[in-house]
Parts: structure tokens; sequence; C-alpha cells
């Protein structure tokens, strides 16, 4: 738990306004979460600027840096960048829990915040779920991403061709279920 410290902010200590913090994640913080194995490497800086009040913190992280993945097409390892925000609120209350994703509660004798799990966590969410080295992404086109079952969608434009196309052609072969209804239908 000695390497956890090194994220925690004292927030008892801190008077009323805005102060900046700055966090180092290289790839022993990745072996600590247990990460090493699609992470290969980091260096990212988190920068965590806090704006504390009478009842509440504001944290917004910023992240820069770069994370080295390896490429799920090729094998090769790549260096994919990092630039983002994110931003968590601390409020005041009765009890220390996690009201929304974004939200917490702390009580007024919390000493310290521990960052650690909220910048593993944005580093995380930040990755994509496919990691295509960038020298493969000029050959990526939509004939696969058809081939891995993605959704077509027609506008209503492609369904009114289909539907004067068959006004043209009366002769086309009509489906025995439909013919069943136009019957009813032309009897009315």
């Amino acid at each position: 738990m000695k390497f956890l410290r090194a994220y925690d902010i004292d927030i008892i200590k801190l008077k009323d306004g805005k102060h900046t913090f700055r966090f180092e994640v290289k790839d022993e913080f990745f072996r600590f979460f247990e990460a090493e194995d699609w992470i290969n490497g980091s260096k990212v800086i988190v920068k965590v600027a806090l704006n504390k009040s009478v009842s509440v913190i504001e944290a917004d992280f910023l992240f820069e840096g770069t994370v080295k993945l390896t490429c799920d097409r090729s094998l090769e390892e790549f260096d994919y960048p990092l630039d983002f925000k994110e931003k968590i609120i601390y409020k005041y209350g009765p009890l220390e829990q996690e009201i929304t994703e974004d939200i917490f509660m702390v009580t007024k004798d919390t000493s310290s915040i521990n960052v650690a799990q909220l910048i593993y966590e944005f580093i995380l969410l930040a990755i994509p779920a496919k990691k295509i080295h960038p020298d493969y992404m000029d050959e990526m086109d939509d004939e696969e991403f058809e081939d891995e079952g993605a959704l077509v969608y027609l506008s209503e434009e492609n369904e009114q061709d289909e539907l004067e196309a068959k006004d043209e052609n009366p002769e086309a072969p009509i489906d025995p279920r439909w013919e069943i209804l136009n019957k009813l239908k032309k009897k009315d």
C-alpha cells in the first residue's frame, strides 16, 4: 500500500481555493494494477487541479502522454497518445460513499483522497477496444466492418427506391404471405 500513498492528496491541510498536483504514471503503476499484459509501457503526466470550497471539492484531471499498446492486427507495439480531461466532484456529507461515477461523498474528517484508482480507470477508458497500429489505420475500410457483423442502416430514400422498383415491375414474385393480405385488401 506504500505505492498508493504517492497518489494521495491531503485535503484536510488545504485551504479553500485552487491547488494543483502532478502525478507521473509509469510502468510500475500498471504493474500494481496488474495491467502490464496489455499495456507494455507508459509515460503519462496527470495534472489534478483542485478547487476546494466549504461544501465541495472539484477535481479536474488532465492526462497527457503515451501508453505502449500491442496492435490487435499485426501484434506490433505502438505508442498510443493520451490527451484528455476528466472531472470528479467530492461533496461533504455524513459518510464516505460513491454517489455516481463522477460524484463522491467524503466526510469533513477525511484527511486525504487517493486518486490512483481514478487515474487507472480514466486511462483504461481512454484506450480503444480495438487497438490498431497507426500504420494500418489507412487500410481499414467499410468492408472490414461489414464482415464483423456491423449494422447497416438504410435511409428512407433507399426504402423509397425499393418501393418504386417494385411498382415498376408488377410481375416480380410476391411473397405468399403478402399475397393473401393483398387479396383481403382488394376485397374492401
